[in-house]
């Protein structure tokens, strides 16, 4: 039996699990206490003390640290908690570039929030000598710009323990303290992979995704035909920019928005997710039966095949040669649909709204191309295209459903769950049980590869083949099941990995979750219920069923596998040095 505590926290009585902070006793008897450095599983450090309280002893004390103990009277609303709050936040604020509307986290930030509540006003006392930072924004995905920085090193927990890359630190005491790289280095420097999962954890404006909309208005200004396309996980979540409730599916008024905007037409990068499956399953099933290399990994997340590329680069054979689902639907478009439409693919041009910022490095990749062309011109993620919206003048939540545009427009079941962690996994055995037991899969739900723990195995049985498969979501989760499979500990035959935790719902371009909402809201289960809702929807669930893709295979392609198919939809990977720029 758990054993439990009892405190009593501003008059209210209160019993919790042994190990408990005051801070959970706190929201336990929803008492607010509020938190800046704090977040839930990520950032625990008690570094900012914006949260103190008094526990009855000589000094004021960290709610988020502080352990709880038998009879303990917490008082969290006293005049000097009060005031000791109020001077944390202004000390912050004489530091801070308070350029609030040009802000990127304008009505969105946690210091905002503080500022309001505890009542801080724009003339501070404390107002001083300045530090005026460089904003470093050489890398492709992500923009730092330290003079919004307030030191919460919450950035630097996800880095680090999320996803084990460990490319930005606290350097310097005092107020000489900064968050930067080793060696004052630029990210583009290190060994970032771009997942942006600095920007979800940022409680402010010190962390954004590099710009892509002034790229995005020069193409629809251009002339040329402009193509868009949406990540299964844009839908599950750019509801909540508009207002609505977390883990609604808006997929119909996201493809009316995008018709609105000017794109000439709304293609599905479901239907590119589709198209994945048959390859990248058809890829696994001739490993396995000419004794390639296994175990074969996913290649659809650009942060994890850099992680892997930069860190991990003994497994680059491993990895499916595969283009992540976007780049192969912007290749068919410049391509296949170029033909069918009689277009010149010079005059056209291909963006994608993604959940993910690696995805605005991987489409710079050279390997992504074709005849010189890149499959993808330009990416925008999820709050970018929710900032265009805005702009525009266009009411969301009113608009009516609309469908997508046909030839590259339909999808089943088996793509849309893409973006929930164990999602690729699940379609490509859909696929998978058919193509090796040639009998129906009437069952399409594989169970065994869902949830949120952070590294899933399984034993799924395809007839006369045992496939042994696992799951990982967080390159740290990543690196774990990495060491487990080179030391010979763990054997598979197929594996999927997804850089950002939970799978792409939770990229690092998605709409932010404040702190005290993450804390409460499991944020990557309730997107990804948008997504299974939509699979348990659709007519058809498994990528073969695809009749748009039965005419592309018939018409263009061929062979799924096949010569022209792999070189319109497969790609190399290569082996980096994070540090290579400055050897």
């Amino acid at each position: 039996m758990e054993n439990m505590i009892n405190l009593t926290i501003d008059g209210v009585q209160v019993s919790v699990p042994a190990g408990s902070t005051v801070l959970d006793a706190a929201r336990k008897a929803n008492v607010h206490i509020p938190t800046l450095c704090y977040l839930k599983d990520v950032n625990e450090i008690g570094a900012c003390r914006v949260c103190v309280v008094d526990v009855g002893g000589r000094a004021l004390q960290a709610a988020c640290v502080y352990p709880v103990s038998e009879g303990m009277v917490v008082k969290t609303n006293t005049p000097a908690v009060r005031r000791a709050r109020k001077v944390v936040v202004e000390l912050l604020l004489s530091i801070h570039d308070r350029k609030c509307l040009s802000c990127p986290r304008n009505n969105n930030c946690e210091l905002q929030d503080l500022c309001r509540d505890l009542g801080i006003e724009d003339d501070n006392h404390f107002a001083g000598e300045v530090i005026e930072h460089k904003i470093d924004d050489a890398s492709p995905c992500v923009v730092r710009d330290n003079n919004k920085c307030v030191l919460c090193r919450r950035c630097v927990s996800a880095c680090h323990k999320q996803q084990n890359v460990g490319v930005i630190g606290a350097v310097k005491r005092g107020f000489g303290t900064s968050i930067e790289s080793p060696w004052g280095l630029q990210l583009a420097q290190t060994g970032c992979v771009g997942c942006g999962q600095c920007i979800v954890a940022c409680p402010v404006g010190a962390l954004r995704e590099k710009d892509g909309i002034k790229a995005v208005d020069k193409l629809l200004e251009s002339g040329k035909h402009v193509f868009v396309q949406p990540a299964p996980a844009v839908r599950a979540a750019l509801g909540e920019e508009f207002g609505l409730p977390m883990g609604t599916p808006v997929t119909g008024k996201m493809v009316a928005a995008l018709r609105r905007l000017g794109f000439e037409k709304v293609f599905d990068t479901d239907f590119g997710a589709d198209l994945t499956i048959l390859e990248e399953a058809t890829e696994l099933v001739q490993r396995i039966q000419n004794k390639g290399v296994l175990p074969m990994i996913t290649s659809c997340s650009p942060g994890w095949v850099k992680y892997c590329e930069t860190y991990n680069s003994d497994f680059i054979p491993n990895l499916s040669s595969c283009k992540s689902p976007h780049e192969m639907l912007g290749a068919v478009i410049k391509s296949y649909y170029a033909e069918k439409a009689g277009l010149d693919p010079k005059q056209m041009a291909v963006v994608s709204v993604m959940p993910c910022t690696a995805k605005k490095y991987e489409a710079r990749r050279p390997e992504l191309s074709n005849n010189g062309l890149p499959d993808v011109d330009e990416v925008i993620t999820t709050r970018e295209l929710a900032r265009m919206i805005r702009s525009a003048g266009i009411d969301f939540a009113n608009l009516p459903d609309e469908d997508f545009d046909r030839v590259l427009g339909e999808s089943t079941g088996g793509a849309v769950i893409f973006g929930a962690t164990g999602g690729v996994m699940e379609a490509a055995l859909r696929y998978a049980y058919e193509a090796i037991t040639g009998q129906e899969l009437k069952q399409v739900e594989f169970h065994e590869v869902r949830g949120l723990q952070g590294v899933k195995e399984a034993i799924i049985d395809l007839g006369s083949l045992k496939l042994n498969v696992a799951v990982a979501h967080g390159t740290a989760n990543a690196q774990k099941l990495l060491d487990s499979v080179r030391s010979g500990e763990k054997h598979y035959e197929f594996i999927e990995i997804m850089c950002c935790p939970g799978g792409c719902v939770t990229g690092g371009g998605q709409p932010i979750v404040k702190s005290s909402k993450r804390a409460a809201v499991n944020v990557s289960a309730e997107r990804a219920k948008a997504l299974y809702s939509e699979d348990e929807g659709k007519p058809r669930r498994k990528s073969q069923e695809n009749e748009e893709l039965k005419v592309l295979y018939s018409e263009y392609l061929g062979e799924i596998g096949g010569h022209r198919a792999h070189h319109l939809l497969h790609t190399t990977y290569t082996a980096r040095d994070p540090y290579e720029q400055i050897k």
